[in-house]
């Protein structure tokens, strides 16, 4: 959930916003001047400033500039009459977002303050894609407590110390991509490029040309002469994404490549060295087209130096609640809303689905319920509706814990969900009466209007709840 700060001199109208705001799903700070909004932002988490230009002593103006000074990735929207739009227009190009002009529209102003908000996000998402690329990957890009998902996590350690050759196999959509950057960013090449080559992608006639480059005057419309992708990852990493999809008449070509460190561009009449560490990944059962001569033997025990099998979904069923709470946040985060929720019935629903498709399904799943919620908590009718099958289960059942602890975890992810869990357990039981939910938890109102706040849980009625 984002949390706004509204400044304005005019009580009624920080009421009025605060409602307006709060109606779009976001937390709502208000200062009646910008001394008392310059305080609350040294002390709490604001994602963005929705300020008045005319305020006693200290202007809007002279918030933007000292806001832009401590926080120059806070967004800063400026309110303002008719009559001093221009200033506006002029503030803007000293750092504002953007305006809205008084009296509003509350349509124009959502809008408004969901850009400045997914500019907010777009902003922190870059920063931290940064610092992931300075420090390499870490565990909290992946999701997940199962056993099947410990066993990945401790091969990719094992593994991305040392400068092996590593073929990734398992269903699409299991994040073999997401395994081979872990390993390139946390091995002793993260320095170096990380090449990424679909070998689907490219049509064959291409492909050469694609990984080992060109001379000039190699072939029709070579007017120049251009490196490949194993050139351009050397003291690096390529990762071959589809391996089984490339030509025999290329699989020679890396085999060569692996055995003698050296690429030969088409045209070329020498070949030239490389250094380059290679990462295959593909969802074919390589014995398989080994055996009816697709792929060659003498290749797949090379780029098999260190075997990693992708566990599909439906053996990560403990992980789902986690990684659809992570897509959640995600996708509330780029369209500036609170994240949708899912009833307890609901997520065990999700963890007996099949999930073909396995994380990537799961991730679209969560994105398109993210547009179409309306703003209460996903129920098992509702994903009925999605072709995701509701199993019968008795009352026990719907409150055992779904999966043993595993340790190490990370807790306060954890505390969060089973607390999200336990708020709507209560809210369905009570019909979304907070005061009776807190009495069932044992907490207090303002305790339980705290944690759904904090939570971005959307108050539910029997009308929409499983």
């Amino acid at each position: 959930m984002y949390t706004v700060l509204v400044v304005d001199d005019e009580v009624k109208l920080l009421e009025v916003l605060s409602v307006a705001l709060e109606n779009m799903g976001h937390s709502v700070l208000t200062a009646e001047s910008a001394e008392a909004a310059l305080d609350i932002l040294e002390t709490e988490d604001v994602h963005m400033v929705l300020s008045d230009l005319r305020l006693p002593q200290l202007s809007g103006r002279d918030l933007l500039e000292k806001v832009k000074s401590a926080k120059p990735a806070l967004p800063v929207v400026i309110m303002t009459a008719y009559a001093s739009l221009k200033d506006a227009v002029e503030l803007i190009k000293e750092g504002a977002f953007d305006y809205t002009v008084k009296p509003f529209n509350l349509n124009d102003l959502e809008a408004t303050v969901t850009s400045a908000l997914r500019f907010y996000a777009l902003g922190a998402e870059n920063r931290q894609l940064r610092h992931e690329l300075r420090q390499g990957f870490s565990d909290k890009q992946f999701i997940g407590e199962s056993a099947a998902f410990r066993n990945l996590l401790e091969s990719i350690r094992v593994v991305s110390a040392s400068s092996a050759n590593v073929l990734i196999t398992g269903e699409s959509g299991t994040g073999k991509e997401l395994v081979a950057k872990a390993i390139h960013y946390n091995s002793p090449r993260a320095s170096g490029p990380l090449v990424i080559i679909n070998c689907a992608a490219i049509p064959d006639t291409l492909l050469e040309s694609e990984l080992f480059g060109h001379v000039k005057g190699a072939y029709t419309g070579a007017i120049t002469s251009q490196p490949g992708r194993f050139v351009q990852a050397d003291s690096g990493t390529v990762f071959l994404d589809e391996i089984g999809d490339m030509p025999l008449s290329l699989q020679a070509k890396i085999l060569r490549c692996i055995q003698e460190r050296v690429v030969e561009p088409v045209g070329a009449s020498k070949p030239r060295k490389v250094d380059v560490r290679i990462i295959a990944a593909t969802n074919q059962d390589l014995p398989e087209a080994i055996a009816a001569g697709r792929f060659r033997q003498d290749l797949y025990y090379r780029l098999n130096v260190y075997p990693m099998l992708m566990p599909p979904l439906r053996e990560r069923s403990d992980d789902i609640p986690l990684l659809a709470a992570h897509f959640a946040r995600r996708f509330g985060v780029a369209m500036g809303r609170a994240p949708v929720a899912f009833t307890p019935k609901a997520l065990r629903a999700m963890q007996t689905h099949d999930w073909p498709g396995n994380i990537r399904e799961l991730e679209n799943f969560v994105e398109r319920l993210s547009i179409t919620s309306s703003g209460s908590a996903i129920t098992a009718e509702a994903l009925a509706d999605c072709g995701i099958r509701v199993l019968p289960e008795s009352p026990e059942s719907a409150l055992k814990e779904t999966s043993p602890v595993r340790f190490p975890l990370d807790l306060d992810r954890r505390l969060e969900e089973v607390e999200r869990q336990l708020i709507l357990q209560a809210l369905e039981q009570t019909d979304g009466v907070q005061v009776k939910a807190a009495e069932l938890l044992n907490i207090s109102e303002r305790s339980i209007w705290h944690r759904i706040k904090k939570l971005g849980i959307s108050i539910l009625h029997k009308k929409d709840i499983a």
